[in-house]
């Protein structure tokens, strides 16, 4: 029987994502500021927060996820409920898959936040920068206020801190289930 997920081209569309890897943010930076300036983002948070929040490794991670994680047996049987295909993802797939966004919803947080590069092409406006291109702002050209630096790298911690406290849960009770299963 065939599923969803079995298409012509899927096994080459896979290695696709991952060969992403290898192409750096730099490389890329021209061709991924096409998209927002044509859209009319640039100098807007839309321009941030949007082209990061799907990358290649959260696909991969999610992909190789969710094959160990949903049993077909699960999705077999919810559709013999009569279960349809939203229905399915949000009783059986987004139970499941929670511990799994944990990781990547995280990690794409904290590349987000720490992102030099990328908001310092795209915001134009002097007063609208991130913190991160703030703190490196403060460097002078002859003196650097190192108290004004470090100030500022703490305050750019702290949330981030934050996120990995709340988000952690998610891995420990996953750790706990995994240990409790075998």
């Amino acid at each position: 029987m065939h599923t969803p997920n079995d298409f012509p081209g899927r096994r080459v569309l896979f290695w696709i994502v991952p060969a992403t890897f290898m192409i750096p943010m730099q490389l890329a930076l021209v061709a991924q500021f096409v998209t927002p300036a044509w859209l009319g983002w640039v100098g807007s948070l839309k321009a941030l927060i949007i082209p990061g929040a799907a990358n290649a490794f959260g696909i991969f991670w999610m992909r190789q996820y969710a094959q160990g994680a949903i049993a077909d047996e699960l999705i077999q049987a919810s559709r013999g409920d009569g279960a349809g295909f939203f229905r399915r993802w949000w009783t059986v797939g987004l139970p499941v898959l929670r511990p799994g966004l944990a990781f990547p919803g995280i990690f794409t947080l904290f590349h987000i936040w720490n992102d030099h590069l990328w908001p310092l092409s795209v915001m134009t406006d002097p007063g609208k920068v991130t913190l991160q291109v703030a703190v490196q702002q403060l460097n002078g050209v002859y003196t650097t206020d190192q108290s004004m630096v470090i100030a500022g790298a703490l305050m750019s911690v702290i949330p981030l801190i934050g996120v990995f406290l709340i988000g952690s849960r998610h891995f420990i009770a996953n750790l706990a289930a995994g240990a409790m299963k075998f």
